[in-house]
């Protein structure tokens, strides 16, 4: 078995009531520092999870959440912390991994997550949506990217075709 992930809540989907099961998840103090960690931030101060697992036909399970994370980073120009709160939603599937590469169930779906021994770890899960909300550069507001020009930085440049009309003839239209 692959080593445990920081935040890791498995489900046994055999286990599933048939209508589905609700779950409410909280990252422990010791998570929270192994995810910061591992997302390169200076403090994950909160992240809860509201998850929803339900099975479907054939073995497959649809997993729905919600997660709320209060996060601090360290800007990418001055280095100083720069705290942010998310709140976002996802909806995954799960099913065997019988084939190799992604499994879709038809065109307009999702692809499908392989289930790792007939669990699906519903932690690993929030922590890897909130791997892909997370500003990769963030910045203080107000502080411009290093190189990059602000808006007012620099004069307005003169049209090119202001040397033009200058040439044109006094009283001349």
């Amino acid at each position: 078995m692959k080593d445990t992930p920081e935040f890791s809540r498995r489900i046994d989907g055999t286990r599933l009531a048939a209508g589905g099961e609700d779950h409410a998840i909280a990252a422990k103090p010791g998570e929270r520092a192994g995810l910061a960690q591992r997302f390169d931030l200076l403090a994950l101060d909160r992240l809860e999870a509201k998850v929803r697992l339900t099975p479907m036909a054939g073995g497959y399970y649809r997993l729905e959440a919600e997660f709320a994370a209060e996060l601090v980073q360290a800007c990418t120009v001055t280095q100083v912390p720069v705290a942010c709160r998310l709140a976002e939603s996802f909806t995954l599937t799960y099913g065997p991994a019988e084939q190799e590469g992604e499994i879709v169930l038809d065109g307009d779906s999702e692809p499908v997550e392989p289930l790792d021994d007939g669990a699906i770890d519903i932690g690993e899960a929030v922590a890897q949506q909130l791997s892909l909300v997370i500003d990769p550069f963030p910045r203080v507001p107000g502080v411009a990217a290093e190189g990059a020009a602000s808006v007012g930085d620099d004069p307005p440049r003169a049209s090119p075709f202001a040397a033009l009309a200058k040439l044109r003839a006094p009283g001349k239209a």
